[in-house]
């Protein structure tokens, strides 16, 4: 298959104001594409666009969750660029607490972010890009929707659920002349942590030392951009042991389930140290 030219091409990321989406707009900027940048801060999605000067961009201002907004949303883009080409459904939260911990509404909250959002964004760009003869769609999923880790069951169920509808979609659209791609990051240097909520929704604001270790968001973006520009289905990015464990659940998966119990032990043993239990 012939690789993408993102020269003069119109790009929309969510969740584009910080992370891996700031990232990706830096990375496509320079290759000369228009882009679209849509998250919930005004503010931050300017700073955003300001590192992304050399090309068109239009701040676009978006909640996923509100569904009410996406078709005026689509008009906005269609008004300034007449298409979209790729669009990167990236808005997501994470979550840091145990199943017994986690309220139900907490649960729902981040499946409306991040699966719902991006899958009515999905359906408001899709006619667009099957009236134009072209298009490629493309989700951040995560290792955690390849398998469980312990204190993100929300957060994994969502990014499974993610895999399991962009796959299915790839299914029927794949002969239209539309690319689907799941992004598959491992742990990259972002805020996702800190973003985070806890049991109770509230924020978690806390550090996570195995994220603050991960590849850099530049890096991850150069290589998210060079799976794109290939239109791999699926991209895998991280360099840690983690991004090792998507095989390890493929060929060895009693192996991988040992891994997660004793990832389980140490975070609840150093939780445990910290507040001072046992």
């Amino acid at each position: 298959m012939k690789q993408q030219d993102w020269q003069g091409k119109t790009i929309w990321i969510t969740g584009a104001s910080s992370g891996i989406g700031e990232a990706l707009a830096k990375a496509f900027s320079a290759k000369g594409a228009n882009l679209v940048l849509s998250a919930r801060s005004e503010g931050a999605l300017q700073k955003a666009a300001d590192a992304c000067s050399q090309t068109s961009t239009l701040v676009l201002p978006l909640d996923v969750t509100d569904e009410t907004k996406m078709a005026n949303a689509v008009a906005q883009v269609k008004a300034r660029f007449n298409r979209i080409d790729l669009l990167i459904n990236n808005a997501g939260i994470s979550q840091r607490s145990t199943a017994l911990e986690t309220d139900m509404q907490t649960y729902r909250a981040i499946f409306e972010v991040d699966v719902f959002g991006q899958i009515a964004l999905t359906k408001a760009v899709l006619p667009l890009m099957l009236a134009q003869g072209h298009g490629h769609i493309a989700v951040t999923a995560s290792v955690a929707g390849k398998m469980g880790v312990p204190f993100r069951t929300g957060y994994c169920a969502a990014k499974h659920a993610v895999m399991g509808f962009f796959d299915a979609l790839r299914a029927e659209v794949g002969h239209q002349n539309i690319t689907v791609s799941t992004i598959v990051p491992g742990f990259i240097q972002t805020n996702i942590s800190k973003n985070a909520v806890a049991g109770d929704g509230s924020k978690f604001d806390g550090a996570d030392r195995d994220v603050a270790g991960g590849m850099e968001a530049g890096e991850c973006a150069a290589v998210i951009v060079e799976g794109l520009t290939k239109r791999k289905p699926e991209i895998a990015v991280g360099k840690g042991l983690e991004i090792h464990a998507l095989w390890i659940k493929r060929f060895f998966p009693n192996v991988l389930i040992k891994l997660m119990y004793k990832q389980y032990h140490k975070r609840a043993e150093a939780i445990a140290e910290r507040e001072g239990i046992g």
